[in-house]
């Protein structure tokens, strides 16, 4: 039966019920609006016919395309931007589809996660729950401010890139209130090393600040109060905790091992000795080699002039070096006792380390 058919099928069959029922009996049956329910009807069976339409995608690529739904888009509005964005075929069947289901009464504003190999009909579906969306992204330990902007413009979920995201959290950049205080992050410094490594899921309508914020309250739920309170009874701020597992963090390939390292670096800070760490050196260099870890050579203990530059300067450097895990932090705030002062990498391939007291028994641990 084809579509003129159908329709002048439909017209007759409306015409027998209203000749067949009273005018009030038509209003309670169709809750009050019979032209309505008119209508339904007749797109029902415009669309009858076309199931294999509604079931069809728009190609193969599973590539999650961002689609926004805004607060009064209407269907005809909402369908047109599907299919500029190559999710839909035909914008009319869809506007039709959503209202012939009652679909568009229930299309929320909000963010989603579309993309082509979803037919018309689990699209439109796909648009009555905007709290389904979230954003999948991993922040690995170790990783520097620039390494999770480089993974946020490799995620087709985020709204924004990654320049946005470091606006938002180097040197200069404002620092909420609650958590400077918590943290003891002086002014002006940098949030690295408070960007907490972990998998998140995340809420469609993320900013750079939201995901900051997400960061950093992470931060202070594993760290806690009784961290902070610790490293106080010490005589040291969570910022200097920061910037110490940030270089543990990085020098550690052993999590079992981390509060020994971090006791060798507490025992050099302790009698004013520069730290030599070596990832402080990486830090200062940047970006090199294809790398923001580049390997360093000789020249470069004394050649990379900078404030981090744990060979030419004593202390702490001015800001953390990475974003450590909560492994390291804890080694940082309750780090092994120990007599030693010098670390080298062990000659078995183990990825631990051996210790040693003094420079000349460094020195024979040589491979």
């Amino acid at each position: 039966m084809n579509r003129s058919v159908r329709l002048f099928v439909a017209v007759i069959v409306l015409a027998l019920l209203c000749t067949l029922f009273s005018g009030g009996a038509l209003l309670i049956l169709t809750g009050g609006n019979p032209l309505d329910e008119i209508r339904t009807v007749l797109l029902r069976l415009q669309i009858s016919g076309r199931q294999a339409d509604l079931d069809r995608a728009t190609g193969s690529s599973d590539v999650a395309v961002r689609f926004s739904v805004n607060p009064g888009d209407t269907p005809p509005i909402i369908a047109q931007a599907l299919a500029d964005r190559g999710l839909i075929l035909d914008p009319v069947l869809f506007v039709d589809y959503v209202r012939a289901e009652g679909i568009d009464r229930r299309i929320e504003a909000g963010v989603y996660f579309l993309n082509q190999t979803q037919s018309l009909r689990q699209i439109a579906g796909a648009l009555t729950d905007s709290g389904s969306s979230q954003i999948p992204f991993r922040i690995l330990e170790g990783w520097r401010a620039e390494e999770i902007a480089a993974a946020i413009d490799s995620n087709p979920f985020f709204g924004f890139g990654g320049q946005a995201f470091l606006d938002v959290v180097r040197a200069g950049a404002q620092v909420p209130p609650e958590f400077a205080a918590f943290a003891g992050v002086p002014a002006g410094a940098s949030l690295e090393g408070f960007l907490f490594p972990n998998t998140y899921q995340l809420p469609p309508a993320l900013t750079p600040e939201l995901l900051r914020d997400y960061l950093l309250t992470e931060w202070q739920n594993q760290v806690g109060p009784s961290g902070r309170e610790a490293a106080a009874a010490q005589g040291l701020t969570l910022f200097d905790i920061a910037r110490l597992a940030s270089i543990v963090q990085r020098e550690a390939v052993r999590v079992d091992e981390m509060p020994m390292i971090a006791s060798v670096y507490r025992n050099r800070l302790a009698v004013g000795m520069k730290l030599d760490a070596d990832p402080t050196v990486q830090y200062a260099l940047g970006f090199r080699d294809g790398s923001w870890w580049p390997r360093i050579t000789q020249a470069d203990y004394s050649g990379v002039i900078s404030p981090y530059n744990t060979y030419l300067n004593l202390g702490l450097p001015p800001g953390a070096i990475a974003n450590p895990g909560l492994a390291a932090i804890q080694a940082a705030i309750y780090p092994a006792q120990s007599p030693y002062y010098y670390f080298r990498a062990a000659c078995d391939g183990s990825g631990y380390h051996t210790f040693a007291i003094s420079f000349e028994e460094h020195l024979a641990n040589a491979c």
